[in-house]
């Protein structure tokens, strides 16, 4: 995409440079909307709800589990089997690393206790959420490398700086149990929590201060700042404003998962920019224009048979009732961070950006 252009005027021999925007989207107005605002509005809007009356959560992480929660899963899973080509590349995930997170996940829920795996999955779901932001952050400033950027150590520390006061909020708050799970916390005194929001609200006044002067140097990326602010909002809602960790993390899931199901759609579309491939017929027919619709009801189908059949075959398992339920989701869970850890970071080679 081409960057709008600084204009200058001329005034008593000065160069002044007029304040301008760069619209630089990762695909188009329409879609970066609905990925920007749709995921931080349905977190909003479940967290306000569950506040106001909280016999709501249950119903509503149902709500969340089944259409969002699951289909997130099998999003990634849109890049691991759903053709011969990825399958090719990338199957071991699931044929080797499968069974080894599902083998680590019994044996230490069996040998030390599901309060290890609750443990386990509250921190590594804190990490797993700030490293997808951190991923989207990074993808909408390759959209607009020309706009003003923090780099290095202060561009980090921006961005980490309120996750980690997040967790560490969490974390003094010595909770003792998560999701109806026994869990144990890393014990922070408060004032070092206290500290890290202190550091995260200089950190975001310098951030906020460039954002000017990029403004004024005709080099601010309008788009990346939007993204930024929901990145600042859910992490601050969801792990510092709330006192219930369970609503907390119900915010976060809303957020995350819708995020991860439209950008994995989108990076499907750029890989079938050119239409239909032969050799992966079935996703690339779902990745075409206008069918994120059909993309998403196949992930519904999907879903239903495969953690139906989960389910189901819990009756089968050597755990029971609550327990093997409990080990089934984390299993699953972790698997899908180590998997995420894993293909983002290694892509496949750049596709054509859609057209805009």
């Amino acid at each position: 995409m081409k960057m709008m252009q600084s204009t200058t005027d001329v005034t008593m021999g000065t160069k002044c440079v007029q304040p301008r925007v760069h619209p630089a989207w990762l695909r188009n107005a329409k879609f970066d909307s609905a990925f920007i605002f749709g995921g931080i509005g349905l977190a909003l809007l479940a967290g306000t709800a569950i506040v106001i009356e909280p016999s709501l959560f249950y119903p509503i992480l149902l709500l969340e589990i089944w259409l969002l929660g699951y289909h997130h899963v099998i999003s990634t899973f849109t890049r691991l089997c759903f053709d011969r080509a990825s399958f090719e590349e990338r199957g071991w995930l699931i044929t080797h690393l499968l069974p080894i997170v599902a083998l680590t996940t019994i044996v230490v829920a069996w040998q030390i206790g599901l309060w290890v795996i609750a443990t386990i999955y509250f921190y590594w779901q804190w990490w797993h959420y700030t490293r997808q932001s951190w991923g989207v952050s990074r993808a909408y400033r390759r959209a607009d490398p020309a706009a003003l950027y923090e780099d290095g150590w202060l561009d980090r520390a921006i961005f980490y700086a309120i996750p980690l006061y997040g967790i560490l909020n969490r974390s003094s708050e010595n909770h003792t149990h998560f999701l109806g799970m026994e869990l144990w916390t890393v014990p922070v005194p408060v004032p070092v929590a206290s500290l890290a929001g202190y550091v995260a609200a200089v950190l975001l006044m310098v951030w906020a201060a460039r954002r000017v002067v990029a403004l004024y140097q005709g080099r601010l990326a309008a788009v990346h700042p939007l993204y930024m602010l929901t990145h600042i909002a859910i992490f601050n809602v969801a792990y510092v404003w709330l006192e219930d960790i369970n609503f907390g993390f119900l915010m976060g899931a809303f957020w995350h998962s819708s995020q991860y199901i439209l950008f994995v759609w989108m990076q499907n579309r750029r890989r079938f920019e050119e239409g239909i491939d032969p050799r992966a017929r079935f996703l690339s027919y779902l990745s075409q224009p206008g069918r994120v619709w059909l993309y998403l009801l196949a992930c519904v189908v999907i879903t239903g048979i495969v953690y139906g059949g989960l389910l189901r075959a819990i009756d089968w398992l050597f755990f029971a009732g609550v327990s093997a339920t409990i080990v089934l989701y984390q299993i699953v869970n972790f698997h899908h961070y180590i998997v995420d850890a894993i293909i983002w970071r290694t892509p496949r080679p750049a596709a054509p950006l859609p057209a805009r």
